[in-house]
Order: structure tokens, then sequence, then C-alpha cells
């Protein structure tokens, strides 16, 4: 996928849309303990690959984008967390203790 390392998500996300793309929005809703980015981060997906903004600096952003892929397909809103007590987590690499959640929405 390519990311593009911006900080207002929401404007790439309706140039994204303006222009035909098919988008996802994740946002950090809550966080727990050590976590790498706050409540209110987010990260934009489309359907064609592309990613702008943060989760989590990395360690999850694999995971959130295939739910991303699967809500624009469905239009179902997903809920996803992750921590220490989540064995996903651990396989998608949240090694720093924290906890956290993530609401993905289809936009449009």
């Amino acid at each position: 996928m390519n990311t593009v390392e911006i900080e207002d998500v929401l404007t790439v996300a309706a140039s994204w849309a303006r222009a035909g793309e098919r988008v996802a929005l994740a946002t950090v809703t809550q966080t727990w303990g050590s976590s790498p980015r706050p409540a209110g981060s987010q990260m934009a997906i489309t359907s064609s690959g592309k990613m702008a903004g943060s989760v989590s600096g990395g360690c999850i952003e694999g995971a959130v984008a295939e739910a991303g892929l699967k809500t624009i397909e469905t239009g179902i809103p997903a809920e996803l967390q992750f921590g220490v007590t989540n064995e996903r987590a651990w396989e998608v690499g949240l090694a720093c203790g924290g906890q956290v959640r993530v609401f993905v929405e289809r936009l449009g």
C-alpha cells in the first residue's frame, strides 16, 4: 500500500472520495497505558490501496487497513481493539504494552 504521511487526514480522504475513490476512515477512539498515537488520531484507506495518516505509528496499520477494506466492501462499521491481552495485537506487533480501540467507517 502507498502511505501518504499527512496531518489533515479528513482533507485527503475527502479529496480521494471526490476523485471517485471508495474510502474508509479509521479513528482511535480510546487508549490505555502506553500507546503510540492518541485518541482522535486517524487513518484513511482507499479500495485502491492508498493510505493517509496513522493510528499506531505502524504497528497495527496492516490490520486496520484490512478492516477498512472490508468496511468499504460491506458498508458495516467495525470496532477494533488491540492490546497486550489480544493475541491478534501481538501478531500485528503492538508490543508497547498499551491498548488501542479503533472505529472504522466507510465514507460516503
